[in-house]
């Protein structure tokens, strides 16, 4: 990682601020149900705030489609949240691409970035709009860092000034610090939905890890490339094959990819759903596997007591269920206890940890799921490398003001 211009090293008196952040939380009911991500970021608003600026922030919600205003996926909640956690009016903006006007506020909220067309696509124009609205752009979300979108990429080329903000620069750091040389064993637990969004990822840390778990649906595409009937569960058949492949490297390298021996299954996807725990060649055409079993979690919970490094990304099924959470509860504890140094992130991983209050027993918690996963991978992260250009710039302006 390349040095990064900070918030520190700018004066900010006077200035509009765009900050992009990462209030991509759980909403229900209308309601924040986690605010781990809007509690990290209070620092930075309040740092910015007293260096005497004013503040515009950009963030997303959920995938609604682009263009429509659509109010399950409004940042309203959060504006409200944000307000109550800061002791201050924070309004929302509904229309603020062509300009805001501040009036009385110090710092508003706008709503949902992907509600405007061309924000996924990068589209120059809106990335020049959101330009137009401030004199200092600070990226402080690390959760978007591996995106090329319009609030994340695009508009760092267009201000007058791009930097990195306090959260950013601290999962960088620590990331690198603890992944350039962890301790071993190093054991990764990678759950979720879908093997397809993390497919490329798995093949690459097979190379570098010493224990890889496998939980949720894509534990589901895994068990149907073993052979076994997974009823209709949740998993991606196009890419059993490529299970196959990662199960064979990770035997040839003499450590196998454990899969449940048990699981609690259900014959609908409801919270209300009753819960059997079944052996794994015991199920039914109509089952859906919901949550790895007592058996599975023992073994799980062994691996990780042998472990020196952890690093944890996604649940084991689906712990928003009471009664098929025990499987991640389980997996939470066991780190939660672990003498290894344990770094965590993603949505889902954020709200189990929170469910089961296990955060001051983790060693790093990051605020990134895709981007954490990328960074694992070795990726550059698109919203960095657009930092370091600014920073670049700024240095050799520097330089040449000297002479």
């Amino acid at each position: 990682m390349s040095d990064l211009i900070k918030i520190t090293d700018l004066d900010l008196s006077g200035k509009r601020v765009l900050i992009r952040e990462d209030y991509n939380v759980p909403i229900k009911d209308g309601q924040v149900e986690d605010d781990t991500r809007i509690r990290v970021t209070l620092p930075t608003l309040n740092q910015i705030l007293e260096a005497g600026a004013r503040i515009i922030i950009l963030s997303h919600l959920g995938r609604p489609k682009e263009g429509v205003y659509d109010e399950n996926f409004s940042l309203a909640p959060v504006a409200d949240c944000l307000s109550r956690l800061l002791g201050r009016e924070v309004p929302l903006i509904k229309q603020w691409v062509d300009g805001i006007d501040l009036g009385k506020y110090d710092i508003v909220l706008c709503e949902n970035v992907r509600f405007e067309k061309g924000e996924k696509a990068n589209d120059d124009e809106l990335a020049r709009k959101m330009a137009a609205l401030c004199q200092v752009y600070v990226n402080d979300a690390f959760a978007t860092a591996h995106r090329a979108q319009a609030s994340t990429y695009g508009v760092a080329k267009y201000v007058p000034m791009a930097c990195a903000g306090p959260l950013l620069i601290t999962e960088l750091k620590t990331l690198s610090t603890v992944l350039r040389d962890p301790a071993r064993p190093l054991l990764a637990i990678v759950g979720g939905s879908k093997v397809s969004t993390k497919l490329t990822i798995l093949e690459s840390l097979s190379e570098n890890i010493d224990q890889l778990i496998v939980g949720g649906g894509i534990a589901n595409t895994f068990l149907k490339a073993a052979g076994h009937n997974i009823g209709h569960s949740l998993h991606e058949p196009d890419l059993v094959g490529d299970a196959k492949k990662l199960m064979a490297l990770m035997k040839k390298r003499g450590c196998e990819i454990p899969l449940p021996t048990d699981v609690v299954c259900a014959k609908k996807y409801d919270e209300n759903a009753e819960a059997t725990i079944k052996n794994i060649d015991a199920i039914e055409d109509d089952d859906l596997i919901m949550d790895v079993g007592p058996e599975t979690s023992a073994r799980f919970t062994e691996l990780l007591a042998r472990a020196g490094t952890i690093v944890w990304n996604g649940p084991l099924g689906v712990f928003e269920f009471n009664q098929f959470s025990n499987g991640t509860r389980t997996l939470a504890d066991a780190i939660a206890k672990s003498s290894a140094y344990s770094i965590a992130g993603g949505g889902d991983t954020l709200s189990a940890i929170a469910k089961f209050d296990v955060a001051e027993h983790i060693s790093y918690i990051s605020t990134g799921g895709g981007a954490f996963l990328e960074f694992l991978e070795g990726k550059k992260l698109p919203a960095v490398q657009i930092l370091e250009e600014a920073a670049r710039a700024w240095t050799a302006m520097e330089r040449a003001r000297e002479y």
